[in-house]
């Protein structure tokens, strides 16, 4: 009889720290003077400054690179008074960027980081095309979560609802998505620039290959490497763990049971056949993993109401550079904050509808960005609540998902949700009727959006008089938007991570103290995009913590350089600590 199948995790098993009185104590395989763990966005970044400073990369990926950044829509925050937004005729000031920013940021970064982020970002997008992203000042004629082909700048956030305004700093909002020049997702595009420049500056890389535990010096504290498990060369195994990495990309969003048993297999091969390896890192470690929201047990404990969601991330978004640096004294932060994205334009109609919850309030702006509404329905009203329009903006809606330009993502699920899965009403009692509302409150919510659209009075929840919408009677359409709507998945993202000093991207103990030699960077560190999302802030954060975590370790003091000969894999596995 067969005995049973070993339960086998999706995530990287991180270890404690392997603790040694001195780095000759250790047979490195390998060394370098920076060692970046994760090479997507932030690690790529990471790399080429650290080259650019002079320093020696090595840089170690799980897979074969490119993590969530490649699956993003390739979105870069950027504002100040780009050449783009120039060419788009719009004035924009480093100080205007940083007044919406706070809305967005609400102090999980110092002001003076926020300033530096947003004085620095024009440099920051001219940095990324010396490596070879392309951008273009094209814009949409309406509001979009994603701009269609031939069209790179746009409001990837909430610049243009009047609560986000500051009319002192800047005469008008001014659009910072700055989308990288492709056909179709621009995610793929934006990270083969990094990866390639990555390799001209001379970093050397080391894919299929799982860094499971920290190597500390005992009295300073210093990180002096990384063990890493590197599957080996030619084996069949780790050719089907590279595709695996492809194909879980692609089961992700649709066939998220698949995707996971791809997880899950991937991780087998990785403890079956990884070979154990020491790598010295003589100046400093970055992690630049990613976040951790394909890590169940973090989900459960920190976001358990968000594990219903349609996870967002790539395979190694496991939370493993969190725990790599929790594993030295490393402090997360925020790890509860989870962004879901409930994007209701395109069609860009439908924010003129009613959003309401389970007791037929509005809540919300309806007009706001995705992750703004995602936040007000997860963490205000448990997860539930509507978007109701009338036969005339059912009627604009279809003719925008059918002719205006609307990718398949955004215009099958807006037909689906009007025409198969809304609740029809003949009024607002009826309606209410048949959500189980009250119809005295949800009429008042009715009655209120009509006196603000006829100019009578202010809108309640503050939206924009262009947004505004008069509902003269008629059939209504109640759409569901929870999160647990099969037919219109929530997309979620997780957010916190290691604290980390603001000035050089050092991880920080739980007495605010730099970790010697370990930096972090990306959704692996908290950073500008750790409390709202916006569409492009976390790429844009990418460049900005990267840039300074590979520098920081690049001109840090370097280590008294070691001798050593590269053992034999057989050795190094009867090492023990």
């Amino acid at each position: 009889m067969a005995s049973p199948k070993k339960h086998v995790s999706t995530i990287n098993p991180i270890g404690e720290a392997v603790e040694v009185r001195s780095a000759d104590e250790v047979q490195w395989s390998d060394a370098a003077d920076v060692v970046v763990v994760g090479w997507g966005g932030a690690g790529a970044s990471a790399a080429i400054e650290a080259c650019e400073q002079g320093a020696q990369v090595l840089v170690i990926d799980r897979f074969g690179g490119g993590g969530a950044s490649v699956l993003s829509g390739g979105v870069v925050y950027a504002g100040g008074g780009t050449r783009y937004q120039k060419e788009a005729g719009f004035d924009d000031t480093p100080e205007a960027m940083v007044a919406y920013l706070k809305h967005e940021s609400n102090g999980v970064v110092s002001d003076e980081t926020l300033a530096r982020f947003s004085q620095e970002s024009v440099a920051n997008l001219e940095w990324l095309e010396k490596q070879g992203a392309t951008f273009a000042s094209t814009m949409p004629s309406h509001k979009t979560s994603y701009p269609p082909d031939g069209v790179y700048l746009y409001y990837s956030g909430n610049e243009v609802v009047p609560a986000y305004g500051n009319s002192v700093l800047a005469k008008a909002p001014a659009p910072r998505g700055h989308r990288v020049v492709a056909k179709g997702q621009s995610g793929a595009t934006f990270f083969a620039a990094l990866k390639q420049s990555t390799l001209s500056h001379g970093a050397r890389t080391l894919t299929q290959a799982r860094v499971q535990r920290l190597v500390r010096e005992q009295d300073s504290g210093r990180i002096l490497g990384v063990e890493v498990m590197v599957l080996p060369e030619g084996d069949p195994r780790t050719e089907r763990h590279k595709q695996l990495d492809d194909l879980v990309a692609k089961w992700r969003l649709y066939q998220a049971p698949r995707a996971q048993a791809g997880r899950r297999e991937a991780a087998q091969i990785e403890s079956e056949i990884g070979e154990k390896r020491f790598i010295r890192a003589h100046k400093g470690v970055v992690l630049s993993t990613g976040g951790y929201i394909f890590n169940s047990d973090l989900m459960e404990k920190h976001a358990p109401a968000y594990k219903p969601g349609w996870l967002t991330g790539a395979a190694g978004c496991d939370g493993s550079g969190l725990r790599l640096g929790q594993s030295v004294g490393g402090m997360g932060q925020d790890l509860h904050n989870i962004s879901a994205w409930r994007f209701i334009t395109p069609p860009s109609v439908w924010p003129k509808g009613l959003v309401v919850n389970s007791k037929g309030e509005r809540f919300c702006n309806e007009q706001v960005y995705g992750a703004k509404l995602g936040y007000e329905l997860m963490e205000k009203q448990g997860g539930k609540a509507w978007l109701i329009i009338d036969s005339k903006l059912r009627r604009q809606a279809t003719w925008q998902c059918l002719f205006g330009g609307l990718w398949a993502f955004q215009s099958m699920p807006a037909l689906a949700l009007m025409y198969k899965v809304a609740v029809k009403g003949r009024s607002v009692a009826d309606l209410a009727s048949k959500l189980k509302l009250d119809a005295a409150v949800l009429q008042r919510q009715f009655d209120d959006a009509n006196a603000a659209a006829r100019g009578e009075s202010d809108d309640p929840m503050g939206k924009s008089s262009d947004m505004r919408h008069e509902f003269k009677g008629g059939a209504l359409f109640a759409i569901d938007i929870s999160i647990s709507q099969k037919m219109f998945p929530l997309a979620v993202l997780s957010l916190g991570g290691l604290q980390v000093n603001e000035d050089n991207g050092a991880v920080i103990d739980a007495q605010g103290r730099d970790i010697p030699g370990l930096y972090a960077a990306g959704r692996t560190a908290i950073g500008i995009a750790s409390s709202r999302y916006v569409s492009g802030l976390s790429l844009a954060d990418c460049v900005f913590s990267g840039r300074r975590a590979g520098k920081a370790a690049a001109l840090s003091a370097a280590q008294p350089a070691l001798v050593f000969a590269t053992q034999r894999i057989g050795a190094l596995e009867s090492m023990s600590y």
